[in-house]
């Protein structure tokens, strides 16, 4: 039953992480901003940084299994 919310959790920061590195995969292969308004460089490598985080933590929750 403990399980439950560590696996929960492990598939949605998962899913977030993955989710936003290919989406900025995209943005910055067809050379426009990840968000708009911001700048292109600080907005990807931000969402870059902050995907790669997602990615751990999820990797996280599935170890504590």
């Amino acid at each position: 039953m403990e399980s439950e919310p560590a696996i929960f959790a492990g598939v949605v920061f998962s899913l977030f992480g993955g989710g936003l590195l290919v989406w900025t995969a995209i943005c910055v292969g067809r050379h426009r901003p990840v968000a708009h308004g911001v700048r292109p460089v600080p907005s990807a490598a931000l969402s870059g940084v902050v995907s790669v985080l997602a990615l751990a933590i999820g990797t996280w929750c599935f170890s504590r299994l």
